[in-house]
C-alpha cells in the first residue's frame, strides 16, 4: 500500500522491495529542497529493515527527474541569490548520495523518462540504472552556469572516463538511451511499457537472493576503483571469510546439496 512520504515523494512496499517515487509530475519531478531527506529518509529506513532486499527509485508520470527545480532557483535569485537559500537542494544530493552508497540493499534506478542534472546525479548515485527506450540523460548544470552535484561528479567519471565526463558535464549535452547504454551509463534499455514491471521484478529477483553476500559484493565493488591487484586479493579474502561464516552461505550450500530453493536470511 503506498505510503506518501510527502506529497513530493512516494513510498510502497511490495514484498520485499522498497519503491520510491519522486512525484511531482507536472514539473517532470524537478527537485526542491524536502526531496532530498525524504529520499534519503525512504533509503535508510531500507536499509534497517530486515523484510526489504532490494530498493527501486522512479519517476511519476513521463520525467525521472528534470534537475532542481528552475522556478525556485528564480525566486531565490529574484530575492537576492543567497547561496543559503538554496544550498539546501544541493545538500539534499548528498544526503542522498550518501545513503544509497551506505544501503546494504541493491538501489536500482528506473529511468522512465528525463534525467537531467541533480535527476542524472540522482541515477548515477543508484547502484543499477535500466532506462526505458525514450528516456534522455543531460548534466546540464553548466548550460546555466551552475557545477554539477547530486553525486554526479563521483560517479560519471567512474562510468565514462574523465575525458567523456567533462565533456557532457562542460556542455550539457543530451545523452539518449541507446548512447547511455553504448557509454555504460545504464545497463539496459527497455521499451517503456516494459521498464517498470521488469525493474520491480529484478529487483524482487535480488531482494530474494543471498542478502549478506549481496552487501559485500556491493560495498566490494564500491571500494574496488581504488584498490590495487593485491588490495583486491585481500579484499576478495576477507570478503568470502565473512560470507562463509554467514547463515546464508550455509542454507545456500545445503540447499543446492539437496536439490532445493535456498531460503535465505540475510544473515
Amino acid at each position: 500500500m503506498a505510503t506518501a512520504t510527502s506529497t513530493h515523494v512516494l513510498t510502497e512496499r511490495r514484498g520485499r522491495v522498497l519503491l520510491i517515487t519522486l512525484n511531482r509530475p507536472d514539473s517532470l519531478n524537478a527537485l526542491v529542497g524536502d526531496m532530498g531527506p525524504l529520499v534519503a529518509d525512504a533509503v535508510a529506513g531500507a536499509s534497517r529493515d530486515p523484510e526489504i532486499g532490494a530498493v527501486v527509485v522512479t519517476g511519476a508520470g513521463r520525467a525521472f527527474s528534470s534537475g532542481g527545480d528552475i522556478g525556485l532557483m528564480k525566486e531565490v535569485m529574484s530575492a537576492g541569490g543567497r547561496w543559503t537559500d538554496f544550498v539546501h537542494v544541493v545538500e539534499g544530493g548528498r544526503t542522498v548520495a550518501t545513503a544509497i552508497r551506505s544501503c546494504p540493499r541493491p538501489v536500482i534506478a528506473a529511468v522512465n523518462g528525463a534525467a537531467a542534472g541533480g535527476g542524472m546525479g540522482l541515477a548515477l548515485s543508484c547502484d543499477i540504472r535500466w532506462a526505458a527506450e525514450n528516456a534522455k540523460f543531460a548534466q546540464a548544470f553548466a548550460k546555466i552556469g551552475l557545477h554539477p552535484d547530486w553525486g554526479s561528479l563521483y560517479a560519471l567519471p567512474r562510468l565514462v572516463g574523465a575525458s567523456r565526463a567533462f565533456e557532457l558535464m562542460a556542455t550539457g549535452e543530451t545523452v539518449d538511451a541507446a548512447e547511455a547504454l553504448r557509454l555504460g551509463i545504464v545497463s539496459r534499455v527497455l521499451p517503456a511499457d516494459r521498464l517498470f514491471e521488469e525493474a520491480m521484478s529484478f529487483a524482487e529477483r535480488l531482494a530474494g537472493g543471498a542478502r549478506f553476500a549481496i552487501a559485500e559484493i556491493k560495498r566490494s565493488a564500491q571500494a574496488s576503483a581504488t584498490l590495487s591487484f593485491e588490495g583486491a586479493l585481500e579484499r576478495e579474502l576477507e570478503a568470502q571469510e565473512r560470507c562463509w561464516s554467514s547463515r546464508d552461505a550455509k542454507e545456500g550450500i545445503t540447499s543446492f546439496l539437496e536439490k532445493r530453493p535456498p531460503k535465505f536470511e540475510g544473515r
